[in-house]
């Protein structure tokens, strides 16, 4: 079996108390985890917490763990106390309420935003409806002036990595991948 990194990988320093990373963007299927020096209860999520009944690596090996990858194109945000995206007409909002997500690629820096939540999405029907094409996330733009242009913008979910030892510190690594091959 064969490891394509994918992004960045990021570490973690363990202890008997549960630890996260920063928020990164889900840009595979495949959470590689590396628990070096000592055995790590590990958590994936919007921001976790590891417990002892959380996916246990033991020390010195590795695992391979599913996330869920979402992502869609950003044609439209309107700012305000809570901010409003739009995606393309045809498509729809891959996030539902409770997820956090990321905007990476906009033209306007201001406009990329980094793990905040989704408040809601627009269920809407009929003439002036947006049939799960616009959600709000939980995130204060009001103070943007600058007007989106759509060019490069993507919305992707956003996740983190949670881990604590069994007993004294240790370090994990987490690394996203693309699997080939045969398991």
């Amino acid at each position: 079996m064969a490891h394509r990194p994918v992004g960045a990988g990021i570490s973690l320093t363990t202890s008997a108390t549960s630890g996260m990373t920063t928020s990164f963007t889900v840009q595979t299927d495949v959470m590689r985890v590396v628990a070096v020096t000592s055995g790590a209860f590990v958590a994936i999520g919007t921001n976790p917490t590891a417990t002892t009944a959380d996916y246990y690596v033991p020390a010195g090996s590795s695992a391979t763990l599913a996330m869920t990858k979402a992502s869609n194109r950003v044609v439209g945000i309107i700012t305000g106390t809570t901010t409003i995206v739009s995606v393309p007409e045809g498509t729809q909002v891959p996030f539902g309420v409770g997820d956090f997500v990321s905007i990476t690629g906009a033209s306007e820096p201001l406009y990329n935003f980094v793990h905040v939540p989704v408040v809601s999405v627009d269920t809407t029907s009929g003439v002036d409806g947006y049939y799960q094409t616009r959600l709000t996330l939980g995130h204060n733009s009001s103070g943007i002036l600058t007007a989106f242009s759509a060019k490069d913008a993507t919305i992707k979910n956003s996740l983190r990595v949670a881990a604590r030892t069994e007993g004294s510190g240790g370090i994990v690594y987490a690394q996203q991948v693309q699997i080939s091959g045969q398991a």
